[in-house]
């Protein structure tokens, strides 16, 4: 058999149904590559190894229970996958910092709904994954933890703020991972990872019971080597609360996983790289991995059309606005502020500043803007664009500057294409397409209409199987 870890997800799932692997066996191979490589790529900023063994132990039991006439469909379809939670997600009684020191010692008194629902699905928390301070950074750089480094070069950064998450997946210290994306925090990582991430329409997945969803930005959404272990993800993911603002529409097949194989036949996809953010520059390798995935969709048959972009220039100082003010919904003590981060600092004193007035507006003049940008992307089954516009950079580039104000501007310059979906609320992944002649990952991005991830599934299925199972079945040399 080959090692566990060379597995995805769902193969996982079917050798412990089968009895070929145990839960407690896949769970110490992890561990153990974890505590061997964890230190090169910075993916866990908390291992959970008890617990972890101990919710193995559990799900061998369950299993054994099945030797006992229990039904084998009866048993949850994940069982004994171990899948890894973002240090953004409240797991009860396990120490979360939300990427800050200022955190430290602070224990969860409760679980996320998803993470509920990832355990009742049968997975296996292996531990908390590194994130930037209050998920605000496109980059995993904190005072709790090492960075997070992507796997294909150790010099450089995993992106953020799922950079952990995807590190630990890309290294194959996790065969998938759950994390969160509200401004391109799934995508950007994914890029420059090599992976496959989702970011999930607006109400998709329920951010309860404390975690509140005011505008909408943010939602939670799988990373993974291959479509299927993340549209199996979702599948668990999925879910509303009483109390939720926003709710989307289930998928017309039942399940996502119906989408998976299904020939999405001949699409219109439209394509621009054209930045939202002024004076941005593209990188050439960027470009090249744009028009290449261009042209798989062409040769699988899709009409793509060049259009102008959707978004204007003038979304940026609203989206803005409601950035500041969102870095100021983690409360701080006054005592604990100067162990904030120059840039969370920054942010948050901007955030303070902005009138609640000032926030209304901002986030009408937001959905004015989607309005309009919808009347143009509805009329295709998908958008292409670059995910980000460079190639991964060295860790400490984005604050290799002399102010947080530039920190920020090299943020925007790095990533001006994701946010705009969550701004809009359509649902968006990353493909990892191309590498680059020196072996860098670069994706792109197909974003879809709100409420229709089965369309960009069956697409990113149909565009994994032509270019090689699992993407060409790539590894970094850490691997």
């Amino acid at each position: 058999m080959a090692h566990i870890h060379d597995l995805t997800a769902l193969e996982q799932a079917a050798a412990v149904r089968s009895r070929e692997l145990s839960p407690v066996e896949v769970t110490e191979h992890y561990l153990h590559r974890a505590e061997r490589l964890d230190g090169l790529v910075g993916a866990f900023v908390t291992l959970t190894a008890e617990r972890a063994l101990d919710q193995a132990r559990e799900q061998e039991a369950r299993l054994a229970g099945g030797d006992s006439g229990d039904d084998p469909g009866d048993l949850p379809p994940l069982l004994g996958v171990p899948i890894p939670i973002k240090d953004l997600n409240l797991v009860k009684d396990v120490p979360v910092y939300f990427g800050s020191a200022t955190y430290e010692g602070f224990v969860a008194p409760v679980d996320d709904s998803v993470v509920e629902r990832l355990r009742d699905a049968g997975t296996i928390m292996l531990g908390k994954t590194n994130t930037p301070e209050f998920g605000l950074p496109c980059y995993t750089e904190t005072y709790v933890g090492e960075p997070a480094r992507t796997p294909w070069d150790l010099a450089r950064s995993a992106g953020g703020s799922s950079g952990g998450a995807a590190a630990a997946v890309a290294a194959g210290l996790a065969p998938a991972a759950q994390g969160s994306d509200g401004a391109g925090s799934i995508r950007i990582p994914a890029s420059v990872c090599g992976l496959y991430g989702i970011k999930p329409t607006r109400g998709r997945i329920s951010s309860a019971p404390i975690v509140p969803d005011l505008a909408g930005l943010s939602t939670n959404g799988p990373i993974s080597r291959n479509v299927a272990d993340a549209v199996a993800l979702l599948d668990v993911m999925a879910h509303n609360n009483p109390g939720d603002l926003y709710w989307a529409p289930p998928p017309a097949l039942g399940s996502f996983s119906a989408y998976v194989g299904r020939e999405p036949g001949r699409l219109r996809i439209a394509r621009y790289a054209t930045p939202v953010v002024s004076g941005t520059e593209i990188h050439p390798d960027v470009l090249a991995a744009y028009e290449s995935a261009s042209a798989v969709l062409e040769s699988l048959g899709h009409e793509v059309v060049d259009i102008a972009p959707p978004f204007g220039e003038d979304m940026v100082p609203q989206f803005e606005k409601l950035w500041f003010s969102f870095a100021c919904m983690h409360p701080v003590d006054e005592e604990m502020e100067p162990k904030l981060r120059p840039l969370t600092a920054w942010l948050r004193e901007r955030g303070f500043a902005v009138p609640a007035p000032g926030f209304l507006q901002a986030q009408s003049a937001l959905q004015l803007a989607t309005r309009l940008a919808l009347l143009v992307t509805d009329e295709y089954d998908a958008v292409l664009t670059p995910t980000v516009t460079q190639p991964p950079v060295p860790v400490g580039w984005f604050e290799d500057v002399d102010s947080p104000e530039e920190t920020f501007e090299r943020m925007k310059h790095f990533a001006p294409f994701a946010a705009m979906y969550n701004v809009s609320g359509q649902p968006a992944v990353n493909l990892p397409l191309y590498w680059t002649p020196g072996g860098l990952p670069i994706g792109v991005m197909l974003a879809g209409r709100f409420g229709d991830e089965g369309t960009l599934i069956s697409l990113s299925a149909q565009v994994e199987e032509s270019v090689g199972g699992f993407w060409g079945d790539r590894r970094p040399p850490i691997w």
